[in-house]
């Protein structure tokens, strides 16, 4: 986790740059990404790389949520389409705009990659604004609500907040045991 030192605002109208205190503010990194309607994110730590879709190979008899392996610098990376398992509604963007985000995690034994609809920024948020105990009942997809959420992260747009569901990739593995 990064921390990040910022100026105190003391809240009285004075200049903050005059101000001696300074507080540490823990900070969260993550790639945000869309999936049908919804913004999601995870914590950068969690990827490897991002990468064009290529030719997947289906394996018969596996469930309809891994997409098949795709060979990614010389690498058999599992293909794993959440869309399939969340029940997100609506048609996916055409294969040749969609991004796989490719997981670095130490246990798995070959790489797995999510496929996502579009991958929209990497970018830092303070703890303040990440929320794990928000009610998500508004979210158009309730099988990311309550299936891999770890929490929602207000994103100001200029006109108020877009909500950025947290996604917890362990959670999403586990859905394929």
């Amino acid at each position: 986790m990064e921390v990040e030192q910022t100026d105190a605002d003391p809240g009285d109208g004075t200049d903050s740059a005059d101000s001696p205190e300074v507080r540490d503010v823990e900070t969260r990194q993550v790639v945000e990404f869309r999936l049908g309607e919804d913004y999601c994110a995870v914590e950068i730590d969690e990827v490897d790389s991002i990468v064009e879709i290529k030719k997947v190979t289906r394996i018969p008899r596996t469930p309809d949520s891994i997409d098949g392996v795709m060979d990614l610098r010389g690498e058999t990376t599992a293909i794993i389409n959440p869309r399939t398992f969340l029940g997100i509604e609506g048609e996916p963007p055409e294969r040749d705009e969609q991004n796989v985000l490719v997981l670095d995690r130490a246990d798995d034994k070959q790489k797995i990659g999510i496929r996502v609809d579009e991958v929209l920024e990497v970018t830092t948020y303070p703890e303040d604004k990440i929320d794990d105990e928000e009610d998500l009942s508004d979210l158009d997809t309730r099988g990311i609500q309550e299936s891999v959420s770890r929490g929602i992260i207000r994103k100001p747009n200029g006109e108020g907040l877009d909500l950025v569901v947290w996604i917890d990739i362990d959670a999403i593995i586990d859905q394929l045991k």
